[in-house]
């Protein structure tokens, strides 16, 4: 808002909400055919988002480059959350075999992660699982830079109202880190990739 009021244009708060509410999906969608191969090692972690007034927990997978892969919200932090999350972030990058993937200390990743080996190949662990804490600092770092962009009240009316914004925040992060095809560097590659993505708009 604070931009637009430098260029002279005055805009209500809620136009700004069904802005984020409507364009941020929007924005993931298109965007996501132009991702670049995400790499064979994925970190996962959990960190917490409030919502209609009660913590929830906000799951992110990313990969050894940084590369956003997936989030997803859930109510509880438990092994049916766990096991939905690991499942969508390899079936997104399509991981089948010599994969390592870097987890918390939670013994449920343990389990669920044998659960998928044993689903590939009961004879051999095709994909490698560390739960060593300090292998897990990049995506301990990723969760500090969201919760800064976030802001100090980090929180949300609804599930519905929060999933739009953190999906449109979490696809900006990825083309400013250029983890997609066809965009020149800079800002002004950024607004062009955009531009050119809501060219039918």
């Amino acid at each position: 808002m604070d931009l637009l009021a430098e260029g002279g244009i005055t805009i209500d708060r809620s136009t700004v909400y069904r802005w984020v509410q409507k364009f941020g999906p929007e924005l993931t969608k298109r965007a996501e055919k132009f991702l670049r191969q995400a790499s064979v090692g994925l970190q996962v972690d959990e960190t917490y988002v409030r919502v209609g007034g009660k913590w929830r927990d906000r799951w992110r997978p990313i990969d050894a480059n940084g590369q956003m892969v997936d989030f997803r919200l859930t109510a509880r932090r438990d092994a049916k959350a766990a096991k939905a999350v690991l499942n969508e972030a390899i079936e997104r990058v399509r991981l089948h075999r010599a994969v390592m993937i870097v987890t918390g200390k939670a013994q449920t990743y343990r389990r669920i992660i044998r659960e998928i080996n044993h689903r590939y190949d009961p004879h051999f662990d095709s994909i490698r699982h560390i739960d060593s804490k300090w292998r897990n600092n990049l995506i301990e770092s990723d969760h500090a830079a969201m919760k800064r962009l976030l802001g100090y009240r980090q929180s949300f009316r609804s599930s519905r109202s929060a999933k739009a914004p953190l999906s449109g925040i979490e696809t900006i992060r990825t083309i400013k880190h250029g983890n997609i095809h066809h965009k020149q560097p800079g800002v002004q590659g950024e607004i062009q990739f955009i531009s050119q993505l809501f060219a039918d708009a």
